[in-house]
């Protein structure tokens, strides 16, 4: 029987500080994260991109640390790639062999025309291939990091709902950290890092949701 792969986790220390130049954010309390789906909260230009980026080792932090156990990757919400290549292309490229039968199912399931350049595609269907190129892309024998920044950005709600589904099912070997603009009152927000004030703070309410929690962004 294989053993089941690592978890993953992130600990972000306090006094951890974000920004560019003069301190964005900054975190009061230790926040620790595991597998599962966490969302990151803020107004525009509060942090949010600034965070997932230090995060992801792209930016360095302006003070304080944090630690994370696990395969890491980012997906910024402008991700491109050549736009005469299909997605059909990009995941025979990118993704293991023995994954890129499933991506391409997938990819049937939420209406991705895989053969139709990148650059003729929806804003929504580019987002579409970023995202399957990330899930396919984790590793199956250590914990990992997602780091998606406005992953559902033209998404319709079928296809927005598949990831979401996708999500629940790795949920144990797989931590995702979305940012993200809720966009229905009912949207659940259990696991939830708030940017608000130059203060990152983290709730953790298993029945929270986006009607209740915009009041501290407002």
């Amino acid at each position: 029987m294989t053993p089941p792969a690592p978890a993953p986790s992130l600990v972000m220390h306090p006094g951890l500080a974000i920004g560019y130049g003069t301190v964005l954010a900054r975190l009061e309390d230790e926040v620790v994260l595991g597998g599962g789906t966490h969302f990151l909260l803020a107004r525009n230009g509060r942090g949010k991109t600034t965070l997932l980026r230090t995060l992801a080792g792209s930016h360095k932090a302006m003070a304080g640390s944090f630690h994370s156990t696990g395969f890491t990757q980012y997906l910024p919400e402008d991700m491109r790639f050549d736009p005469e290549m299909p997605a059909r292309t990009l995941f025979r490229a990118l993704l293991p062999a023995a994954r890129r039968q499933a991506a391409l199912a997938l990819a049937e399931r939420i209406e991705l025309d895989v053969r139709k350049p990148y650059g003729r595609l929806s804003t929504g269907n580019r987002r579409k291939t970023s995202l399957i190129l990330a899930e396919y892309s984790v590793r199956p024998d250590c914990g990992n990091i997602l780091l998606l920044d406005e992953p559902f950005s033209g998404l319709d709600v079928f296809a927005r709902q598949t990831f979401e589904e996708l999500w629940r099912q790795s949920a144990s070997s797989v931590l995702r950290l979305v940012s993200c603009h809720p966009d229905y009152d009912a949207m659940k927000l259990p696991s939830t890092l708030l940017i608000e004030g130059g203060s990152i703070r983290y709730l953790h309410t298993p029945d929270e949701t986006w009607s209740r929690l915009k009041k501290f962004l407002l």
